[in-house]
């Protein structure tokens, strides 16, 4: 099914990916009624991504905060292993882990990626921080379910037996993540170093579709002039159609 985003700056043509049967449904859905008509692409960051789907940003004067809008429900989550947030991934918006640790989608705001190209040398670089950003998260988690254990460790301060079982966790975190792969695949690595994008939003946010026209478009809106809020300072209006069912 494709998608076509009619901006003030010109056409962006989505393709919504079947893989993700929740999303692609939802959004043609609201497509087809009308829903995004005269909402605005209400959050841009250059090299990052441009940002749309508020209901609240109809006709929103200059200076509104917005972000927070939706159409009452989210959608759970479609994290797909080999979908990834290359150049041109069209994604949900979602609230953070913390208040959000299914990482739900809102049920209308989405993004479209523009990111950057990695050198060989830069991704070699991010992705051995992402993977102790991974280690730290595992060990984190191991960490917690031996909370008590650690807690009386501390009251009887036997800094000893502390001290072995970080080590012992430590190791633990680093084997998990190493025996997943690490981080970053080797065809991430391509995408980016080749494509560009945003690896580290893989597996954080649900990706249900990819621009297959109008590339030039999203290139265009990412490099808005924007206020506080990154919200253009020039409104990019849109307005949606079904162009392939």
């Amino acid at each position: 099914m494709k998608v076509k985003i009619k901006t003030t700056l010109g056409d962006i043509v989505v393709r919504l990916f079947d893989e993700t049967p929740l999303h692609r449904d939802n959004f043609a859905k609201l497509a087809k009624e009308g829903y995004y008509d005269g909402t605005l692409f209400h959050r841009v960051i250059k090299d990052f991504m441009i940002q749309g789907g508020d209901p609240d940003s109809k006709n929103a004067p200059a200076g509104k905060h917005l972000g927070m809008g939706g159409p009452g429900y989210t959608i759970d989550a479609e994290i797909k292993e080999g979908i990834y947030h290359k150049r041109g991934a069209l994604a949900a918006a979602r609230l953070g882990d913390e208040a959000n640790p299914q990482r739900r989608s809102s049920g209308s705001q989405f993004y479209i990626v523009w990111g950057q190209k990695y050198s060989a040398a830069q991704i070699k670089q991010l992705a051995r921080q992402m993977d102790m950003q991974h280690i730290q998260q595992v060990f984190n988690s191991l960490a917690m379910q031996h909370r008590d254990e650690i807690l009386q460790m501390r009251k009887e301060r036997n800094r000893a037996a502390l001290q072995a079982l970080q080590d012992q966790l430590a190791t633990e975190a680093e084997a998990q993540v190493k025996a997943q792969g690490g981080s970053l695949t080797e065809k991430q690595q391509e995408i980016y170093t080749t494509i560009g994008g945003t690896p580290h939003l893989d597996g954080q946010y649900t990706v249900f579709g990819e621009v297959v026209e109008g590339l030039d478009i999203v290139e265009m809106i990412q490099q808005s002039a924007t206020a506080k809020g990154d919200r253009p300072v020039d409104d990019i209006c849109m307005k949606m159609t079904i162009v392939e069912d």
